[in-house]
């Protein structure tokens, strides 16, 4: 089954946050980043949590020094983020966050704080407020759909204000017309919302859900049943009546969850531990984060839209090991309940680059029965071909993290994180949190070659004919020359029309007679250019078979598979170097850039094996080695 196309999220301030005790605005020379005040105002419900993010004791009187510390949460690591006290202004009021009592400034040094990490103030244009919830916290979002919600959402919902996860909700806009534009019961579309309650409470004899949604602006209130004045609360018991309305702020309101459903689309809740939220009782989650890239022509395959080239994204396995404690839901099906979260890195900090989000997801694998417990393998085309994926991310979507929870039987999994589209760069995070013990590890192929037995012949054992062609092209001295070996080569490929190629340069000449040059004297003698023809021959033939498409040129994953063929196990990172430095800008790959790539790794994997002699995979260099090796290889 294919991936959906992908949904794309209009960069607006779509997400949510609550409101703090004293209301916090955004001017309107702002840019668009009511999402983050929506995560700022979160943080005042929570002061574990806010004193994290901004820590005690710092003032502007005691041991004032005229700079701020603050703590914000960055891919895995919590930063130290130092801002002095200088406060961008306009016609002497703040131009962005502020409070509206006008007298406090630490939601507008937090905000500085978050620009300088993030690269400026007009890289917090536009978001999702799971972006600023995760920052301040460390946590895992997850997200529901409120057009296709699950039954138990309202439990749910209690669950997650008892453990003090940080909540958001919206209406989508479906052009930018609808941008902030107010419904008939005054809700404001693609607008930052908070969820900061819910009860169940007795309404003339039947029970009703209550949800109570915070404004972060504090200007428009819902109208409708169950809003401040609506004759719903004069039907209720008046000590319930007061006990719900006693904690309303500005801007805060309750509604109907039918109401709910009905009205917003979205909800997000951020997680401070990825503790189901059915569950009555908190468990101790296995973690791991693991740093990847996506590289162009390399690592970065695109989904399984993309068959050819899906597989060379990178991989990880998933060792489930145990299956998930009973709990107080006895209709839970048995299996191993773990959350995976993508996160794309840095990716405001290089939007001045023009540079935004890419639109991720990921599929999850069952490893086949051969690889099990096998930690270096990563698994190839064939594979992904006639396999299809356990579980998969709910869709591709232009978000910063795609989180999903899933629970598959105990066994080992493969995890493929990847762009919608193929050669999208990027950097990401991918955590993995399991209910029970688990092992992950990224996959990757163990580097080595297997390389053709290498039948050095005696000039007495070459070939008659060999040695006719070679005394007409070395000339009086009986030795090719880096010039001469360039001018026979490309003088090859003018016979070969089929393969694209610029011609061998003068430098790819120098570094083949260098890696082939036995006695040092800088040309190939009749031997050494046997050597290099056979190789060539060889080469070409391989070549030819993985030139799938007949362009007369590799593309970067045929390039890949032909390297296999011809005996060499390569990890990632050298894939992408493999590709910076021979493909072209189209990540095609030539000819004769092709040719000078297997004589270098085959070269260079001999010289290895000949001074391993204890083969151990370590060689120890003294100076004079290690200048040979890389000033004249």
């Amino acid at each position: 089954m294919r991936p959906s196309p992908p949904q794309l999220l209009p960069w607006v301030s779509k997400s949510w946050g609550q409101i703090p005790p004293r209301r916090m605005e955004s001017s309107g020379n702002a840019p668009r980043d009511c999402w983050l005040l929506a995560a700022i105002a979160s943080l005042t419900l929570n002061d574990p949590l806010l004193h994290r993010v901004v820590p005690h004791g710092q003032s502007f009187q005691n041991g004032y020094a005229g700079i701020f510390h603050f703590q914000i949460w960055q891919f895995g690591e919590w930063v130290d983020v130092v801002v002095d006290d200088l406060l961008p202004m306009k016609d002497g009021k703040l131009v962005f966050v502020h409070s509206a009592e006008g007298n406090e400034f630490w939601s507008a040094l937090l905000e500085k704080a978050y620009a300088k990490v993030n690269g400026s103030y007009e890289a917090l244009s536009g978001g999702s407020t799971s972006e600023g919830f995760e920052d301040f916290t460390g946590g895992v979002t997850e997200w529901y759909d409120l057009r296709k919600p699950p039954s138990d959402l309202f439990q749910i919902i209690l669950k997650a204000l008892e453990r003090g996860s940080l909540m958001g909700c919206s209406i989508d806009i479906t052009s930018a017309f609808d941008m902030e534009a107010v419904t008939f019961k005054k809700l404001v579309k693609g607008h930052a919302y908070s969820v900061t309650g819910a009860e169940q409470i007795n309404y003339r004899g039947q029970r009703v859900y209550l949800i109570r949604i915070r404004n972060p602006w504090g200007e428009v209130e819902w109208t409708g049943a169950w809003s401040d004045n609506s004759g719903e609360w004069h039907a209720i018991d008046p000590s319930v009546r007061e006990q719900l309305r006693i904690k309303m702020e500005d801007g805060e309101f309750w509604m109907s969850f039918q109401d709910f459903l009905r009205e917003f689309t979205r909800l997000e809740i951020c997680n401070l531990t990825p503790d189901a939220l059915k569950s009555r009782r908190f468990r101790k989650w296995n973690s791991a984060l693991y740093d990847g890239t996506w590289r162009r022509g390399s690592t970065a395959g695109g989904c399984r839209n993309f068959p050819a080239t899906f597989w060379i994204n990178p991989q990880f396995k998933i060792r489930l090991d145990e299956v998930d404690d009973d709990d107080d839901d006895g209709g839970r099906e048995s299996g191993c309940s773990f959350v995976l979260a993508l996160m794309q890195k840095n990716r405001r900090r290089e939007r001045r680059f023009g540079k935004d989000m890419e639109t991720i997801g990921f599929a999850v694998y069952e490893v086949p029965h051969e690889y099990v417990g096998q930690p270096s393998i990563h698994l190839k085309r064939d594979f992904f071909l006639s396999n299809a994926s356990r579980a998969r991310s709910e869709q591709f979507i232009n978000l910063r993290e795609v989180s999903t929870r899933f629970k598959l039987p105990p066994g080992e999994y493969i995890v493929v994180p990847s762009t919608f589209e193929p050669n999208k760069e990027g950097d990401f995070v991918l955590r993995v949190f399991s209910e029970n013990r688990a092992g992950t590890v990224e996959m990757d192929d163990e580097i080595q070659a297997t390389l053709p037995e290498e039948k050095v012949l005696s000039e007495g054992e070459i070939d008659e004919g060999f040695k006719q062609l070679f005394r007409q092209l070395a000339g009086a001295d009986m030795e090719i020359s880096v010039r001469e070996l360039q001018t026979i080569l490309n003088r090859i490929m003018g016979k070969h029309k089929d393969l694209r190629s610029k011609g061998f340069s003068i430098e790819s000449c120098r570094s083949m007679v260098n890696l082939m040059d036995r006695d040092g004297n800088g040309k190939l003698g009749l031997v050494e250019f046997n050597i290099l023809w056979t190789k060539i021959k060889n080469y070409l033939a391989v070549f030819r078979k993985f030139d799938v498409d007949k362009s007369g040129s590799m593309s970067a994953y045929e390039m890949r598979m032909a390297l296999e063929a011809a005996g060499f196990k390569l990890n990632k990172k050298l894939y992408e170097l493999i590709i910076t430095r021979y493909a072209e800008p189209d990540l095609a790959i030539d000819f004769d850039n092709f040719v000078c790539c297997l004589v270098r790794l085959e070269t260079m994997f001999r010289f290895f094996y000949a001074l391993d002699s204890d083969k151990d995979g370590i060689v120890t260099f003294d100076l004079v080695k290690w200048i040979q090796l890389t000033m004249f290889a």
